[in-house]
């Protein structure tokens, strides 16, 4: 068995030295962002497994573009239109002189990604870049703050009879610990067509319910297999998880870990990766320890399932939508 500690007394994200989490929220539209600060600069990688996606500047991560490091990564709501947030980050960034130095000027590399709540809040209001440069200024390595907070302030799971019958949802955030001093840590914003069920028991912990005003859980696969289909749904549905550690990684590994990451999420979310969600992981590497990139991958898919669990467990109720926390 991998040796490894629970969160605990831990930070999540932040437990990894050089990075900081900032959110900003607004409790009366619903919405908000999370910007996830490196500003020295991290080997990034990504992996895209939603059909659904609404993201800026992924090409950066890959291992044949020109620049080797992100320098953040913004996660929003307000769908394609929360997007516009990530240029404030890019603002902070650059007047805090971070960035990729062009000769000219220093260009902040910082992938965004977006999920959908225009359908629980005030849909007119989305996240702008001054929510964007505000989340950055507000970034710290304090603990992370966890439920309806940031990006996941309007996120929702359990989605296949509509939002009437859905559950609250937010951010979580976990720490693996592994031998040698190695972390790897995530951030999850869990906004999910699928049910989330707890991976060492199998039973469903937020999802879909029966019926509006209720409590007893329908168990979406089950729904779909008998022919109850999320026709109508839209793609108003998507996971971003960020893992990080402070083992060196190039890009090619960092990518990698993207993908082994995105493992917890297939084992938490049923259904999931749908054509209805943008499911997207994100990986960073920063620091000097060394570690075999499988190890880091199944610790990555162990802190990316137990991420999804705390976002759902932390999440309050909000605009009508019942949650657990």
């Amino acid at each position: 068995m991998l040796p490894y500690n629970y969160r605990s007394a831990m930070k999540g994200l932040t437990d990894v030295a050089g990075i900081r989490v900032g959110h900003i929220t607004d409790f009366e539209a619903i919405t908000g962002c999370t910007a996830i600060l490196c500003e020295e600069g991290a080997a990034g990688g990504v992996d895209i497994r939603g059909s659904a996606t609404g993201t800026q500047e992924i090409a950066t991560l890959d291992p044949g573009h020109l620049t080797p490091h992100a320098h953040g990564i913004l996660l929003a709501g307000g769908s394609a239109f929360g997007l516009e947030a990530a240029s404030g980050v890019r603002r902070y960034l650059e007047h805090r002189g971070f960035g990729y130095n062009t000769g000219a000027a220093k260009v902040p590399i910082v992938p965004a990604a977006i999920l959908y709540d225009l359908g629980i809040g005030k849909a007119g209001v989305r996240p702008t870049a001054a929510m964007g440069e505000a989340a950055a200024a507000a970034a710290t390595d304090d603990a992370v703050k966890e439920g309806c907070c940031g990006a996941g302030t309007g996120a929702t799971v359990g989605k296949i009879f509509g939002m009437r019958q859905a559950m609250k949802s937010g951010v979580g955030s976990f720490t693996v610990t592994l031998s040698g001093g190695v972390l790897v840590s995530s951030l999850v914003v869990v906004n999910a067509l699928g049910d989330v069920r707890d991976p060492a028991t199998g039973k469903i912990v937020a999802g879909a319910r029966k019926a509006p005003g209720g409590s007893e859980l329908a168990d979406s696969n089950e729904q779909m297999m008998r022919g109850r289909g999320p026709g109508g749904v839209g793609g108003g549905n998507t996971t971003l998880a960020v893992v990080a550690t402070n083992a060196r990684l190039n890009k090619v590994q960092t990518n990698k870990l993207a993908q082994l990451a995105s493992l917890g999420v297939a084992r938490s979310i049923y259904p999931v990766n749908t054509m209805f969600d943008g499911d997207i992981t994100f990986a960073l590497s920063l620091g000097t320890k060394t570690a075999d990139i499988d190890t880091l991958g199944v610790a990555a898919a162990e802190a990316v399932a137990q991420a999804i669990l705390r976002a759902v467990r932390l999440a309050q109720t909000l605009g009508g939508v019942p949650g657990l926390g």
